[in-house]
């Protein structure tokens, strides 16, 4: 396989544990969702059954369930079936990374509302008041980088 064919399945296969292992360690999330998301980045064709997102990861059809029902829930990936055929096929959506940032923000901007709250709780040590302050200035400091790189 030449350079010009992409990266082999090893490579993509490795490529597929580095995902699990950041969505295990950053957002807490059992490995195999990671996988899955990871896979269903990479493979072709994108639209996958369960059954080959079970043999390309390694998972039991049984784990694979319940986590191919939360990533379609959160509606990160897509279930649907072709014309005329009986399988169901699953697709990572066009707009996932976009709806994981969206929800991050959202986070945030709620977190804020609730140090805003917490700073008016009528603080008499300047420290603790500090401490609160801290984080509304980190998320004030995203949004106006955020802001810069929209405008």
């Amino acid at each position: 396989m030449t350079a010009q064919d992409g990266p082999d399945r090893e490579q993509v296969l490795a490529w597929v544990e580095r995902v699990a292992a950041f969505v295990s360690q950053e957002w807490g999330l059992a490995p195999i969702t990671g996988r899955v998301l990871g896979w269903l980045m990479a493979c072709d064709p994108p639209e996958q059954t369960a059954s080959d997102i079970a043999e390309a990861i390694g998972a039991s059809r049984a784990s694979l369930t319940t986590n191919m029902h939360l990533l379609t829930s959160v509606k990160l990936i897509r279930r649907f079936r072709k014309p005329g055929e009986r399988n169901v096929y699953y697709q990572i959506e066009d707009d996932a990374w976009s709806k994981v940032i969206r929800q991050k923000l959202a986070a945030f901007t709620a977190f804020d509302e609730l140090a805003e709250e917490g700073l008016r709780l009528g603080w008499t040590d300047e420290a603790q008041a500090r401490r609160i302050e801290s984080a509304r200035e980190a998320i004030a400091s995203l949004a106006k980088v955020l802001d810069q790189a929209s405008g």
